[in-house]
Parts: structure tokens; sequence; C-alpha cells
């Protein structure tokens, strides 16, 4: 079964930071594809960042030069680390994984996904 477990969010005011982490526990393979989404009251949910197989990144345009996403060494670990907060990026954040894959087409397709975690709730006050 797998399991993924987002941590890190929080309330900070604009300018700030955080680190987001997401714990993938069950998996039979490592090198997983996987990516971050938000999600904001009354909006769509929204691709943020996705990292590849090979460890390529791509991140939304909202975000670039502001957030990055990474894995630990032993690539279970997810992170996205947010810079320079803005009262935009208030919203639900949540982790997604799917099966091996090498390319950032379509990163941020909904078909690429077979997990989700339950999500960590990051507030930007201005």
């Amino acid at each position: 079964q797998v399991q993924l477990v987002e941590s890190g969010g929080g309330s900070v005011q604009a300018g700030g930071s955080l680190r987001l982490s997401c714990a993938a526990s069950g998996y039979t393979y490592r090198v997983f594809y996987a990516a971050w989404f938000r999600q904001a009251p009354g909006k769509e949910r929204e691709g943020v960042a996705a990292i590849d197989s090979d460890g390529t990144t791509r991140v939304a345009d909202s975000v670039k030069g502001r957030f990055a996403i990474s894995r630990d060494l032993t690539k279970t670990t997810l992170y996205l680390e947010m810079n320079s907060l803005k009262p935009e990026d208030t919203a639900m954040y949540y982790c997604a994984t799917g099966p091996p894959r090498y390319g950032l087409l379509n990163a941020f397709s909904p078909n690429r996904f077979d997990y989700w975690g339950q999500g960590t709730q990051v507030t930007v006050s201005s």
C-alpha cells in the first residue's frame, strides 16, 4: 500500500519561505515520477512543480524563480522549497506520484499519477 504524507505547511508572511516534504512509502520501485499541486478555495487544481525519474524538473510559470522541487538521495522523499511567498500562493498543497517516467511533456497530466497525499495547507498573509 503506497502512502504519501505531506508536511511542512503553515502560515507565513509575504516574502517568507516554507519547505514542504512528502514522504512516500510502500513503493516497489524507488525512482517514481512526482509532482506538487495546489488548490485554492474556489479555484481549479494547479500543477506547481514536477520531477521525472532522471531528476529533471519543471515548475509552473506562476512560481518560476521562487519554488523548486527536489528529492532526497533515497528518492523516497519529495520536497518543495518555496521562497518569496505571495498571498496568491495560499492553497492546499498536494504531492502526487506515479510510475517511473522520463521527460516532462504534459508534466501535470492526471494520467501520470497513481497516488495522492492528503495535502498540507499553506497560508501567506500580506
